[in-house]
């Protein structure tokens, strides 16, 4: 039979054959849902514009396993079924196809599908997903009343293929390399064709030699043979199923790795939920899959989770800088009550000045390196161990036993540098309104808040210099020192501050005497941090 050029069934299958839905925006309708399906819709619109819709009264959904869709729709005089789906199994149901007629006639006809006429289809749809098509097959019939449901994407009548390109966004294979200089690896898991997989593989970084796993090769794999091949350093998985996704999934998590997931639709579901983080697509998502996501992404660009990633490793190292910073001030504060019953001398620090500085001095600065933007360099580093906690021995360790001791050795010296300087020999023990005693304890407090100014910087980065960040580079933290000693200043030289934390003003010898300690400090930081770059740097080039 002949068909007229205005009525080809291809693109009434393109115009109905999909899952979109209709909704209203800023007072026009559009449709929602997979970009691939309202690119076929348009297509539909533009080349045949006196097409009309069809009601919808059936539909066999897509799912992982058939690779394909078919709707029926009511008609004039029949019902058609309209499907589409990948060329490899729609194909085997066709038994007819659609075919230009004789030269300048206009018209199509529907001839048998012979053997040759389908691997000439196969061999086309291997052309186009070298470029990086996605391709679909597209397929019709028109559907009895009697028929029974079984048998309805029988006997089909192929009416062409349409390669479809999704090009990844620009940002995409910088991401991509980020990811690879981070030590994240980026692995594909697609159902589309394993060229168009290799194609888009070769445009986003993910390299041109990746081996493609089908899902017919993957399900012939061993738990073991999956684990050695995802040793390989290039590896994507095409034509796979939702359990096939989940299983390679679990096969990752086996080998010890973190692993996240993206998808948009419900053959990513369980993979979404079997991940260590799912992440759903926010736009084109299906509610099944954003239902089984962890995280939902608004605006579905993979750039956006290698932003988040180096936030939130941003986040854990700036915690580290607060907690570094909070926990050194504690040794000056407890080292003058250690040497106040082991050596019998007065008390450094009372209880209202150490709250002074936890609950003063210390939060601002403290708050600012909360705020740190990454720093460079954040996505060259290696992931984290899984073991790896937030406080951990060497944190501890530079905070207590390194910046601590230092801020402690310059408290107590500021406080036996007053006492002794007004006369004061041990053993004698000065009442608590003394004057001279008051004093010194005042030295002892302004000499922790001195040495903490400095160390604010110190903690801005672990193992990088403190010159090398930029001073100015996080406002923030002057603002927070501003603070700072305009907090201290209160409390050392008013009298409502006086007499609310029984201090004494000082004299500026005092303040000068603090100051070598604060230099001395920043001097030994800055040698333990070069020694630790020193040896790292072999680490570092891979040697």
């Amino acid at each position: 039979p002949e068909v007229a050029a205005a009525r080809i069934p291809f693109f009434d299958i393109a115009r109905h054959c999909h899952s979109l839905r209709k909704v209203e925006r800023n007072g026009a309708f559009e449709l929602v849902g997979d970009p691939m399906e309202v690119a076929l819709t348009e297509m539909a619109d533009r080349a045949d514009s006196r097409g009309t819709s069809r009601p919808r009264v059936e539909e066999l959904p897509f799912d992982a396993d058939r690779k394909r869709m078919s709707t029926v729709h009511e008609g004039a005089a029949e019902r058609m079924l309209y499907c589409k789906g990948a060329l490899e199994q729609v194909l085997p149901l066709c038994t007819h196809v659609m075919l230009p007629g004789p030269a300048g006639s206009g018209t199509w006809q529907v001839m048998p599908l012979t053997e040759a006429g389908r691997r000439e289809f196969l061999a086309t749809q291997d052309e186009m997903a070298e470029q990086g098509l996605r391709v679909l097959a597209l397929a019709w019939r028109s559907l009895p009343e009697e028929m029974p449901r079984e048998a309805w994407e029988r006997a089909l009548v192929l009416a062409g293929i349409i390669g479809l390109h999704d090009p990844p966004r620009p940002e995409v294979p910088q991401a991509v390399a980020t990811c690879r200089a981070a030590g994240i690896r980026v692995i594909m898991v697609t159902g589309d064709h394993p060229h168009t997989a290799r194609a888009v593989a070769r445009d986003i970084g993910l390299g041109a030699e990746s081996v493609a796993v089908t899902g017919d090769a993957l399900a012939r794999l061993s738990d073991t043979q999956l684990q050695l091949a995802l040793d390989r350093k290039e590896i994507l998985f095409a034509r796979v199923t939702a359990d096939q996704k989940m299983r390679v999934v679990e096969a990752l998590q086996r080998k010890g790795h973190v692993v996240a997931v993206t998808g948009d639709g419900v053959n990513d579901a369980p993979a979404l939920k079997r991940a260590d983080i799912g992440i759903a697509m926010g736009v084109v998502g299906t509610d099944v899959a954003r239902g089984a996501a962890d995280m939902v992404l608004l605006d579905d660009n993979f750039a956006s989770i290698v932003a988040a990633v180096e936030e939130g490793r941003a986040v854990f190292q700036n915690i580290r800088k607060f907690l570094t910073y909070i926990l050194t001030s504690n040794i000056p504060e407890i080292v003058p009550y250690l040497a106040f019953v082991l050596f019998r001398i007065p008390l450094p620090l009372t209880i209202v000045q150490i709250l002074a500085v936890d609950l003063g001095t210390d939060m601002l600065p403290a708050l600012a390196l909360g705020a740190e933007r990454p720093a460079t360099g954040t996505m060259s580093l290696p992931p984290r161990r899984h073991d790896e906690r937030l406080i951990d021995w060497p944190l501890l360790a530079r905070a207590y036993l390194w910046l601590g001791a230092l801020e402690a050795a310059a408290a107590m010296a500021a406080f036996f540098f007053v006492l002794v300087r007004g006369g004061w020999e041990y053993g004698r023990m000065p009442g608590v309104a003394d004057p001279l005693y008051l004093q010194a304890t005042t030295a002892c407090l302004a000499a922790i808040v001195v040495m903490q100014v400095v160390n604010v910087f110190l903690c801005r980065h672990p193992r990088d210099s403190v010159f090398g960040s930029g001073f100015a580079s996080n406002p923030l933290i002057l603002w927070g020192i501003a603070v700072e000693i305009g907090l201290i200043l209160i409390v050392v030289y008013t009298p409502w501050g006086n007499l609310t934390f029984g201090t004494r003003p000082l004299d500026a010898e005092v303040w000068l005497f603090v100051v070598p300690f604060a230099v001395v400090m920043v001097m030994l930081e800055e040698g333990r941090k070069a020694f630790v770059r020193w040896r790292a740097a072999p680490r570092d080039r891979g040697t």
